[in-house]
Protein backbone atom coordinates (compact mmCIF):
# COMPACT_ATOMS: atom_id res chain seq x y z
CA UNK A 1 0.00 0.00 0.00
CA UNK A 2 1.30 3.43 -0.95
CA UNK A 3 1.01 5.99 1.82
CA UNK A 4 0.25 9.64 1.15
CA UNK A 5 2.36 12.47 2.53
CA UNK A 6 -0.33 13.08 5.14
CA UNK A 7 -0.35 9.43 6.25
CA UNK A 8 3.45 9.32 6.51
CA UNK A 9 3.49 12.55 8.52
CA UNK A 10 0.78 11.22 10.82
CA UNK A 11 2.65 7.94 11.43
CA UNK A 12 5.86 9.79 12.33
CA UNK A 13 4.33 12.74 14.19
CA UNK A 14 5.27 11.33 17.59
CA UNK A 15 8.99 11.65 16.77
CA UNK A 16 11.02 14.84 17.09
CA UNK A 17 13.92 16.30 15.14
CA UNK A 18 16.24 13.95 13.31
CA UNK A 19 14.25 10.88 14.41
CA UNK A 20 11.23 12.32 12.57
CA UNK A 21 13.25 12.87 9.38
CA UNK A 22 14.77 9.38 9.51
CA UNK A 23 11.38 7.74 9.99
CA UNK A 24 9.87 9.71 7.10
CA UNK A 25 12.80 8.83 4.83
CA UNK A 26 12.47 5.16 5.79
CA UNK A 27 8.77 5.08 4.90
CA UNK A 28 9.39 6.78 1.55
CA UNK A 29 12.20 4.33 0.75
CA UNK A 30 10.02 1.35 1.70
CA UNK A 31 7.32 2.34 -0.76
CA UNK A 32 9.71 3.43 -3.51
CA UNK A 33 8.87 2.02 -6.94
CA UNK A 34 11.58 3.76 -8.96
CA UNK A 35 12.91 0.43 -10.15
CA UNK A 36 9.64 -0.14 -12.02
CA UNK A 37 9.98 3.05 -14.06
CA UNK A 38 13.65 4.03 -14.16
CA UNK A 39 14.26 7.68 -14.94
CA UNK A 40 16.91 7.66 -17.68
CA UNK A 41 17.89 4.23 -16.27
CA UNK A 42 20.32 6.02 -13.99
CA UNK A 43 18.96 6.65 -10.53
CA UNK A 44 16.35 6.16 -7.87
CA UNK A 45 13.90 9.09 -7.87
CA UNK A 46 13.04 8.78 -4.18
CA UNK A 47 16.67 8.73 -3.07
CA UNK A 48 17.51 11.70 -5.25
CA UNK A 49 14.49 13.63 -3.91
CA UNK A 50 15.50 12.89 -0.30
CA UNK A 51 19.03 14.19 -0.97
CA UNK A 52 17.70 17.37 -2.61
CA UNK A 53 15.25 18.05 0.20
CA UNK A 54 17.94 17.39 2.82
CA UNK A 55 20.10 20.09 1.21
CA UNK A 56 17.20 22.54 0.92
CA UNK A 57 16.07 21.91 4.49
CA UNK A 58 19.57 22.53 5.82
CA UNK A 59 19.68 25.83 3.96
CA UNK A 60 16.24 26.92 5.20
CA UNK A 61 16.71 25.88 8.81
CA UNK A 62 15.09 22.46 8.78
CA UNK A 63 11.71 21.01 7.91
CA UNK A 64 9.85 18.30 9.78
CA UNK A 65 6.64 16.34 9.58
CA UNK A 66 4.11 17.19 6.91
CA UNK A 67 6.19 20.06 5.53
CA UNK A 68 9.12 17.68 4.97
CA UNK A 69 6.82 15.07 3.37
CA UNK A 70 5.38 17.65 0.98
CA UNK A 71 8.88 18.73 0.01
CA UNK A 72 9.82 15.12 -0.84
CA UNK A 73 6.61 14.63 -2.83
CA UNK A 74 7.28 17.83 -4.77
CA UNK A 75 10.87 16.83 -5.57
CA UNK A 76 9.81 13.34 -6.68
CA UNK A 77 7.23 14.93 -8.96
CA UNK A 78 9.80 17.31 -10.42
CA UNK A 79 12.22 14.44 -11.07
CA UNK A 80 9.69 12.08 -12.61
CA UNK A 81 8.03 14.74 -14.77
CA UNK A 82 11.25 16.36 -16.00
CA UNK A 83 11.02 16.60 -19.80
CA UNK A 84 14.76 16.28 -20.40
Amino acid sequence: MILTAEQIAQQTDHLQGLANIRAINKLYRQQDESHLWPVSSKFNATERAIRRVRELAAYHGGWYGLEYCYAIEFEISKIVNNIR
